[in-house]
């Protein structure tokens, strides 16, 4: 079953791996993000998602014209600092974007699944959830789109939505590998961290993105899935 995939932050990283896989699987795909991709994918719709004004009046509009049944919840910043350091206003500034545009975006396309007897929710988390440091106000922004998962997966499964997040563990976006060269010693030193021996790609998190997506996936819900190169099963930290 193919349909309407509403993905925020789908323009870089793993927003676009993400977008990309769905749209070669068939899905029209609905990119909410403030700047346009440099490829284009699906259907770009500009929008800074920490305007909750602006956003809802997007969302209106796309719900009553695609009326998506498919969402995935990535968009987010880090604002890293230590916990002396956190700034109230830093803690807003995350929780906002990664929480609430979480939350506005799912109330938003409710209606359409519930509708159609059929919808797809999955979370973009992180490891920092378990733990990291210099991450107070994001870690607990991903551990509050695991409660939503755990909360939402038990108040939508009667009516045939699943809910699920992916966490990722390092992986190798423009960004990480501005700040990481793939030749430096820091970024082997990660990638030999990892039981895999490797860092993870984008699309590694597309394809467990997909999986959750997928109408055959209707009795997988309430779970946050790692995709970490086995990190989380070895106990290793950040």
């Amino acid at each position: 079953m193919t349909g309407s995939v509403l993905v925020t932050g789908a323009s870089q990283g793993i927003g676009r791996a993400v977008a990309a896989t769905l749209a070669a699987a068939g899905h029209d795909v609905l990119n909410l993000d403030r700047t346009a991709p440099t490829v284009p994918i699906g259907t770009f719709i500009a929008v800074d998602l920490s305007d909750r004004v602006a956003t809802a009046a997007v969302l209106e509009r796309l719900v009553r014209d695609h009326a998506p049944t498919r969402l995935v919840n990535n968009v987010g910043i880090v604002r890293p600092a230590g916990v002396e350091d956190q700034t109230v206003a830093d803690l807003e500034a995350v929780m906002d974007l990664n929480v609430r545009v979480a939350i506005q975006c799912a109330e938003a396309v409710l209606p359409a699944m519930r509708a159609a007897g059929f919808g797809r929710i999955v979370n973009i988390s992180s490891r920092a959830a378990l733990g990291k440091e210099l991450r107070t106000a994001y870690a607990a922004s991903k551990a509050a789109l695991h409660g939503l998962v755990k909360t939402w997966a038990l108040e939508l499964g009667p009516a045939g939505i699943t809910v699920n997040a992916v966490s990722p563990g390092p992986i190798a976006t423009e960004l990480f590998r501005r700040v990481n060269p793939d030749d430096s010693p820091r970024t082997a030193a990660i990638r030999d961290a990892i039981p895999v021996r490797r860092m993870g790609e984008p699309e590694d998190i597309a394809n467990a993105v997909a999986f959750f997506l997928a109408a055959e996936s209707g009795f997988v819900t309430g779970q946050v899935l790692h995709v970490c190169g086995g990190m989380t099963v070895a106990g290793i930290g950040g």
